[in-house]
C-alpha cells in the first residue's frame, strides 16, 4: 500500500482556485521554454519518501476539509541559496477529487495512509457540476 502526504493548501479557497493556479503556473513555464512541471517546494525532507513515490499522492486540505488529492512522481531534495534543505515534490498536474474528510490545521505536511485516506470521487453522469458546499451537506448527510 502507498504512503500518501497531506496538506493545507493555504491561498485556494476552492478546488477550481487551485486547478487555476497549476494551470497559469504551467503556462508561464512553457512561456518560458521550460518543460511544463508543477512542484510544491516543502522545507522537510520525507524519510519514507521511496513509500511514498510509489504511488502516493498529496492530499490537499482547503477549507477544512481534504477535497483533493494529486499523485506525487518524484520527490526532489536540494539546498536553497541559504544553504537550507529542502525539498520538491514533482506532482501530477491532475487533480483527483476526493470525499471530503474534516482536518484541523497543522503546520507542514503529515504522512497519510493509504487506511485513513478518503476515497476519490467518481465521475459519474451529471455530477460534474455538483457544487462543493453540496457535496459536503450530501456526504454528512450519507446520501453519497
Amino acid at each position: 500500500m502507498p504512503l500518501h502526504l497531506i496538506k493545507l493548501c493555504v491561498g485556494a479557497e476552492s478546488v477550481e482556485d487551485l486547478d487555476q493556479w497549476i494551470r497559469e503556473r504551467l503556462a508561464v513555464q512553457a512561456a518560458a521554454g521550460l518543460d511544463p512541471e508543477q512542484t510544491h517546494t516543502t522545507r522537510m525532507i520525507p524519510k519514507r519518501a521511496p513509500e511514498i513515490v510509489d504511488g502516493g499522492s498529496l492530499y490537499w486540505v482547503i477549507k477544512g476539509q481534504v477535497q483533493v488529492r494529486q499523485r506525487i512522481l518524484a520527490i526532489r531534495p536540494f539546498k536553497d541559496g541559504d544553504g537550507i534543505e529542502r525539498c520538491d515534490l514533482v506532482l501530477e498536474p491532475e487533480l483527483v477529487r476526493t470525499a471530503f474528510q474534516p482536518r484541523r490545521p497543522f503546520q507542514g505536511w503529515r504522512y497519510l495512509e493509504a487506511k485513513d485516506a478518503p476515497a476519490d470521487i467518481l465521475r459519474r453522469r451529471g455530477d460534474d457540476g455538483m457544487p462543493a458546499e453540496l457535496r459536503r451537506e450530501l456526504q454528512e448527510l450519507c446520501l453519497i
